[in-house]
């Protein structure tokens, strides 16, 4: 899972897969956008005027199943501690 803030357009993409993209869909209450596979699968999470809905100051973790093959290992620049 990767997190991607953009300032220029104050959304936060959420990364859930590294599958593509083919469908997108807005959640009812707006500003939210889910994004769906070929399948169906969810692979993404854009918010809509991020800041204004999250507290972007601080990133926790918890809980996470970190194992020999983690993602701290294959990008330990990406990973925000718990």
């Amino acid at each position: 899972m990767k997190l991607n803030y953009y300032p220029d357009t104050d959304s936060l993409y959420i990364r859930l897969s590294e599958r593509m993209s083919i469908d997108s869909r807005q959640v009812i209450t707006g500003g939210v956008i889910l994004d769906y596979d070929e399948s169906g699968n969810l692979v993404g999470i854009d918010v809509e005027n991020a800041s204004s809905k999250l507290d972007l100051s601080e990133v926790q973790t918890s809980n996470f199943p970190i194992g020999s093959s983690s993602a701290a290992e294959r990008h330990p620049q990406d990973v925000v501690p718990g």
